[in-house]
């Protein structure tokens, strides 16, 4: 079973057809939409200030999800895919990202629809990721377009997460 914590009476609450590993931590004001997979040892934390997502999202392996207590939220939209032990901290998250493996997300960040965070980076307070590129590097800079099939694979890549959590939810997968 999950651990589900609430935190001062607020309880994470859940969208139709979530799935949670069964050592995966949700605590206090956490929303997830529909379709939502929150996978092994992963960590959504909303002791400190609200955490909501859309539909589609899918936090991967050792993620951790957290905010800032009384200046940053984090808000993640749909269909985002944020990667195995990615950190993600008091940001916004806009439709169809991916965040790479180990990439650090930090406060106050805006990461627009369309983008890619590269493996590994780190993209610092206040920063704006603009719409369609890959930004990459610590700390992380813009490096180049999306190309189309990478749009694509923005919005296949949740659907993938959702068809394998139902392998997992359902004995005929």
């Amino acid at each position: 079973m999950s651990l589900i914590v609430p935190v001062k009476g607020i309880i994470p609450k859940f969208g139709k057809d979530c799935f949670l590993a069964p050592n995966s931590t949700i605590v206090g004001d956490v929303v997830l939409g529909n379709n939502c997979s929150v996978w092994y040892n992963a960590v959504i934390r909303g002791d400190v200030n609200a955490i909501r997502a859309g539909y589609n999202v899918n936090i991967q392996d050792g993620a951790v999800i957290h905010c800032t207590y009384l200046k940053a939220a984090t808000y993640i939209g749909n269909n985002v895919s944020i990667g195995h032990n990615a950190l993600v901290h008091g940001c916004t998250l806009e439709d169809n990202i991916l965040v790479g493996m180990g990439a650090i997300v930090m406060d106050n960040v805006v990461v627009q629809s369309f983008t890619i965070i590269a493996a590994g980076s780190v993209v610092l307070e206040n920063t704006i990721c603009e719409s369609g590129y890959i930004y990459a590097g610590v700390p992380a800079k813009k490096v180049k377009a999306i190309t189309d099939e990478q749009r694509e694979m923005l919005k296949q890549l949740p659907l993938n997460y959702i068809m394998y959590s139902k392998w997992i939810m359902s004995p005929e997968g």
